[in-house]
């Protein structure tokens, strides 16, 4: 039994009473079942309004996911677009991406790694070194002289 099915229930009891319309307790319980008529509207149509709202909610959330899977490229494959597994902590702060010469595989590096000055490729195993040399640093003392 719905709300407006139990409010209609008790109006038809108090109709059943046959009391007297003009008594004081008479128009305080029209009152109270006019108020109770009046809530069962409202809660209504707030039930449709949120059935409405979460479809919608659940259109955008569906809408969103589509696009994150095309912005962030999401699918099977990782962002290198292979399908091995790489190791979440390798990851934290990438700055940087390499490509590996012998399998292809894009690595992202941060700072820490950089200054190790090697890492195995995830992908192959291959050992890539990093020499960086401070030749862009000669030819501004050069230009200083």
């Amino acid at each position: 039994m719905t709300n407006s099915e139990r409010a209609s229930y008790i109006r038809g009891l108090m109709d059943g009473l046959e009391l007297d319309p003009n008594a004081k307790e008479t128009k305080v319980l029209n009152a109270i079942v006019e108020l109770l008529d009046d809530l069962c509207l409202s809660v209504e149509e707030l039930d449709e309004g949120l059935g409405e709202l979460s479809e919608q909610v659940d259109e955008i959330d569906y809408d969103l996911g589509e696009l994150e899977e095309d912005y962030y490229e999401l699918d099977d494959e990782d962002e290198c677009g292979c399908h091995h597994h790489h190791d979440e902590d390798d990851f934290d702060d990438a700055e940087f991406e390499v490509t590996c010469p012998s399998c292809g595989d894009t690595i992202e590096l941060n700072d820490e790694m950089l200054e190790e000055g090697s890492i195995v490729c995830p992908g192959c195993g291959e050992t890539l070194e990093f020499d960086f040399d401070d030749d862009e640093d000669e030819p501004e003392e050069e230009d200083k002289e």
